[in-house]
């Protein structure tokens, strides 16, 4: 779990964790020896001179300070070590997940993720401040007492010393045993996750078809999974449980009438077998508590190996030697991109001279969104390239990339603050002045007037106490106040009321002059604002061409743009 541990941190953090293990194992090892006073402190109190026993009583108690004082900083050791690698993980775990491309986060990792940084990381890292100790404990002070036990009498060391492979065998099938278990438990614990998140949002569809008292049967049945694995998990530390109490009631009974043995042959005092019998108990409780402190580091080195496979996962590769754009015109040369097998863009080629616009139409499914995303850098092509300023986005510094584009999606997040603060994310070290002018700019003054507390006021978890229009114009203040070359706009009008759509279009107005924009649009009257349109279907332009070219060539297009007129389009 160590290796684990150090892949997982980073090598920075070895030397503590070092340091505290070897703490904790000489804090054993202290433990251990100092039982073995107990030896002459018995005799001299069984012999004729029980007054003998105050020299030796003088050095137990100064063997259990010492013991005493190894423990207290092996356990305030293992608490500043185990803050200082949860703080660690966080900031690694934080750094990566920035790093990773965008589309790892659309396969369903979302509540994977959270579990792991919230629980997970709590419970792999509280196993140094509070499993380690005794883990080492239970395996380092028994072998220590038998070590002493040796050194007193070879035939009773033997006897104890015969149950550590029983011990080890007992232990390794009981960790194999509840491994596989535990990975279960973790599947089912996951997809019941995913289920309890559904059932929740799916309330209004629910409360909708009447169905409010009536149970949820996918969220039952996965609960009953969950239930299952939890109860197999359980029986199957049953065995090692069992098997080791078994194995320490017979060694202390083989070792109880070994030393009686020895002891009416009068091959060893009666001291020294009262005193291994004492150490033989003392064994007992470690050994006991091995099933239930491996099992629970078990589960923290399995969140530990899920957590290296987060943090293995290789974010988009960044050239060596970055290139600056030249301009701010776009680029799509043969581009291929392909995700879970299927070929999303195949061979799109497409060029958008600064300070134009083209509007990507089509049906849904077509790969319009994918496009913005590839432009973005969310994903990487697996063919062809995208170009921004006469530069490859491969070659360009992410950041240097990002500073070139503003992005308005049809699906706004914001965060559970202000209005400014939601604004100022478009540039942060942006000026009050500037923030309002671009609140002002998308129509955000008539919505902070409604909210409570104004510009002070916070607007919800995801903005919740806004319409989708007003986030939605959060969403344009943002861009606009950020004033990058390049505008992305994905739908950004296709929901919206006709007083929300109105501003919004005013915003995006703003936002759209003087720069290089490309726009993905369901509501076709959007498109007559672009310079040029590109009618995309199945991963390929089907068409391409300015609106009116389009219209008197009466294809695809035509067919789209005629359909939208309809009364029942534009209802």
């Amino acid at each position: 779990m160590i290796r684990m541990l150090l892949r997982v941190l980073g090598r920075e953090h070895a030397g503590p964790l070092r340091r505290t293990v070897a703490l904790m194992t000489s804090t054993a090892v202290a433990e251990g020896l100092s039982y073995a006073l107990l030896v002459p402190v018995l005799r001299a109190l069984l012999g004729g001179t029980p007054d003998d026993v105050w020299p030796w009583l003088t050095a137990f108690g100064a063997a259990v300070a010492v013991y005493a004082v190894l423990r207290h900083l092996g356990d305030v050791s293992g608490f500043r070590v185990g803050a200082a690698l949860l703080r660690g993980m966080y900031h690694r775990l934080g750094d990566h997940l920035a790093r990773l491309p965008l589309g790892w986060y659309a396969s369903g990792r979302l509540g994977e993720v959270s579990v792991l940084a919230g629980r997970g990381v709590l419970q792999a890292m509280s196993a140094i401040a509070h499993l380690l100790a005794p883990f080492i404990s239970a395996g380092v002070t028994p072998l220590t007492i038998v070590v002493v036990m040796l050194a007193f009498n070879w035939q009773m060391g033997l006897a104890a010393l015969a149950a550590v492979p029983v011990v080890a065998v007992i232990q390794i099938r009981t960790g194999r045993s509840m491994a596989a278990h535990d990975r279960e438990r973790e599947e089912r614990d996951h997809e019941a996750t995913g289920r309890v998140i559904e059932y929740l949002q799916a309330q209004p569809v629910l409360r909708a078809g009447g169905r409010t008292a009536e149970r949820f049967r996918l969220l039952d049945d996965s609960l009953r999974e969950v239930q299952r694995a939890s109860r197999r998990s359980a029986l199957s530390a049953l065995p090692g449980a069992v098997g080791l109490t078994l194995t320490v009631q017979t060694v202390f009974t083989v070792l109880l009438t070994l030393g009686a043995f020895l002891a009416l042959g009068g091959h060893i005092g009666v001291a020294e077998v009262l005193t291994i019998l004492v150490l033989a108990a003392r064994c007992a409780d470690p050994l006991l508590s091995l099933a239930e402190t491996g099992g629970r580091l078990r589960g923290a080195r399995s969140v530990l190996a899920r957590l290296d496979v987060v943090l293995s996962t290789e974010p988009l590769p960044e050239a060596a030697e970055p290139v600056r754009p030249v301009g701010h015109g776009v680029e799509f040369e043969s581009v291929v991109f392909r995700r879970g097998g299927r070929t999303v863009i195949d061979g799109v080629s497409l060029s958008v001279p600064q300070g134009q616009r083209l509007a990507v139409v089509g049906p849904s499914g077509a790969g319009k969104s994918t496009l913005l995303h590839l432009l973005a850098r969310f994903h990487d092509v697996d063919g062809g390239a995208v170009r921004v300023g006469g530069a490859d986005v491969r070659a360009i510094d992410p950041e240097v990339l990002m500073a070139q584009i503003a992005i308005v999606f049809q699906d706004v997040r914001l965060f559970d603050g202000t209005i400014e603060e939601n604004v100022r994310l478009g540039r942060p070290d942006a000026t009050e002045a500037e923030v309002r002018a671009a609140a002002t700019a998308a129509r955000l003054d008539e919505v902070i007037e409604r909210l409570p507390g104004g510009w002070a006021g916070t607007i919800g978890e995801d903005g919740t106490l806004l319409s989708g229009g007003e986030r939605q114009r959060v969403s344009i203040a943002r861009a606009l106040l950020k004033n990058a070359p390049v505008v992305l706009l994905d739908e950004v009008t296709s929901a919206l009321d006709p007083v929300n759509e109105a501003a919004v279009h005013e915003g995006i107005e703003r936002l759209m002059a003087g720069r290089t924009v490309v726009m993905v649009a369901h509501r076709m009257r959007t498109v007559r604002r672009a310079d040029r349109v590109a009618f995309l279907d199945g991963g390929r332009i089907v068409e391409e061409g300015s609106h009116d070219e389009l219209l008197h060539r009466g294809g695809r297009y035509a067919e789209f743009w005629n359909l939208s007129l309809t009364p029942a389009a534009s209802e």
